[in-house]
């Protein structure tokens, strides 16, 4: 017997996506991003690195 998954449930995984029409749209985004020298051609600025390492 299968349990009933209600509407607005969120899992509590800090899942980024609620469900499968929400992943399928947050993939044609990431298909579709910019470079990091396309943002600076637009005169945008990209995302910051994370977890750099700094070397002294």
């Amino acid at each position: 017997m299968e349990k009933e998954v209600k509407k607005d449930f969120v899992p509590e995984n800090s899942s980024m996506a609620k469900d499968l029409d929400e992943m399928k749209n947050l993939g044609k985004q990431m298909e579709n991003l910019r470079t990091n020298a396309e943002l600076k051609q637009w005169d945008k600025r990209p995302d910051p690195v994370q977890h750099e390492i700094e070397t002294k």
